[in-house]
């Protein structure tokens, strides 16, 4: 398809961006360029050349807006509210639509200093892109809602950092989103009563990313869009056993994408405890508080559209997220395990079974969905005859399922994505610059999500 720019975030900069230029790099080398997301929107047939000049050195795209906007947005990081946020590494570089008519952004990550960096150097190491490669490519995969990293550029700068051993290789990362228009761009609009901004912010949204909302009024129709978007969210995060790690405001879209990859991690069992970023003392992020801290933060949301909404209009949205995250839940469940749905109730039922007996049996949630794909178990392994699992193998046997064709299912052992592998990934390119493995085990990554689009058989 042919690339088609937009510029739909002009109607809305003069309150919600600034105009920024991204840092000049000593080097630009070409480390991943994701053909695949950019055929959806056009960019596909670019030259390596072409690719890092708009990249790596951000010349504007044609026909897209003339300068990268950093975002201003305020937000609440481990629920302490913070004002001094905004887009301090980042920038929406251009806009376009893709194949499906949808408005779609490219936003950056280690392009500069902007007016929102504090004290940061506005740069990203390039183990932080590598990981988030393979978190984006993980998740895509695995049909959670997340942006998509279309590119990553070495800089050739080196960066000290307190997290990794320093110094380290420095890198600029391009992120294929359907939003970047975050929880934390409304509250800032609220924390300044500048009330005429956020209604133009509403209608903006709603315009392009939500047009089939209802609701009594326009902040209504936007929270309930988002608390489905979240529940949604919340829902694949635990089906898929990923723990984002810091789920603060300013880190959710209005479009429910997860997005912005730093401490995350996949939980080797089923813990509810489990935590990915070191500095979550109380666990607050923890795997099994994830549901319970995108509700809260729609709770944010609600409370910075008070200033255009009224507290009755808001409250039926906030009041259908345990609804909607355990339908969620049931359906990522259901899709995950293969098999034809048998409606919420039956389909509810399996999954707490699923999450009882991986609970109990501390087994790989991985091997458990790779093992029963289908609805039967498939393979010899050992631990499905404990007593954990007994309330799961009653209830699966009443689901139509068939035996899955893709190769991938004769596998002697799942694709996974487990801290280990990232840091021995990473270890490879430090050391001698080998992407071999890398680049192996995307295509891995690949190959996994083509055998979990199999339809089940009904």
């Amino acid at each position: 398809m042919p690339f088609r720019p937009a510029n739909a975030i002009a109607a809305v900069a003069d309150f919600l961006a600034d105009p920024v230029a991204a840092a000049a790099f000593p080097t630009t080398i070409l480390r991943w360029r994701n053909d695949r997301a950019a055929a959806e929107i056009g960019l596909d047939s670019l030259t390596d050349n072409e690719w890092v000049t708009h990249f790596g050195r951000f010349a504007p795209l044609p026909g897209a807006q003339p300068a990268p906007l950093a975002l201003r947005y305020h937000g609440h990081q481990f629920r302490t509210y913070n004002p001094d946020l905004g887009d301090g590494r980042g920038f929406l570089f251009a806009q376009m639509t893709d194949a499906q008519g949808r408005l779609m952004d490219l936003g950056t990550k280690g392009s500069g200093t902007t007016p929102w960096s504090r004290f940061g150097d506005g740069r990203l190491t390039l183990k932080g892109a590598v990981r988030e490669i393979l978190a984006t490519e993980m998740l895509e995969a695995l049909g959670v809602p997340t942006s998509r990293t279309l590119s990553v550029v070495e800089t050739g700068e080196a960066l000290d950092r307190n997290d990794e051993p320093s110094p380290t290789r420095s890198a600029v990362l391009v992120r294929l989103n359907h939003s970047h228009i975050r929880y934390g761009s409304f509250q800032r609009l609220a924390y300044l009563q500048d009330a005429a901004s956020l209604e133009r912010l509403v209608a903006y949204t709603l315009e392009h990313y939500a047009p089939e909302a209802t609701g009594p009024s326009p902040a209504a129709a936007l929270l309930d869009h988002c608390v489905t978007t979240g529940a949604r969210l919340a829902a694949e995060f635990m089906i898929a056993g990923f723990v984002h790690g810091v789920l603060n405001t300013d880190n959710i879209n209005i479009t429910g994408e997860s997005f912005d990859y730093g401490p995350w991690r996949f939980a080797p069992v089923w813990d509810p405890d489990f935590t990915a970023a070191y500095f979550d003392h109380h666990g607050l992020y923890s795997f099994g508080r994830q549901a319970e801290a995108l509700q809260w933060n729609l709770y944010q949301l609600a409370g910075a559209l008070r200033l255009v909404a009224s507290l009755d209009d808001l409250k039926a949205p906030l009041m259908a997220f345990p609804e909607r995250y355990q339908a969620a839940l049931a359906a990522a469940a259901v899709r995950r395990l293969g098999v034809t749905s048998r409606g919420h109730d039956a389909d509810l039922l399996l999954t707490q079974a699923i999450e009882k007996a991986l609970f109990g049996s501390r087994m790989d949630p991985d091997r458990f969905w790779f093992d029963w794909r289908g609805g039967a178990l498939r393979r010899a392994s050992e631990g499905y005859d404990a007593p954990a699992f007994a309330p799961f193998r009653a209830a699966v046997t009443t689901y139509a399922g068939a035996p899955p064709t893709h190769a991938y299912w004769n596998d002697e052992f799942p694709c996974t994505m487990i801290v280990d592998t990232v840091e021995w990934l990473w270890t490879g390119i430090a050391a001698s610059d080998d992407w071999g493995p890398f680049k192996t085990k995307i295509t891995a990554i690949r190959r996994m999500g083509e055998a979990m689009r199999e339809a089940p058989v009904a």
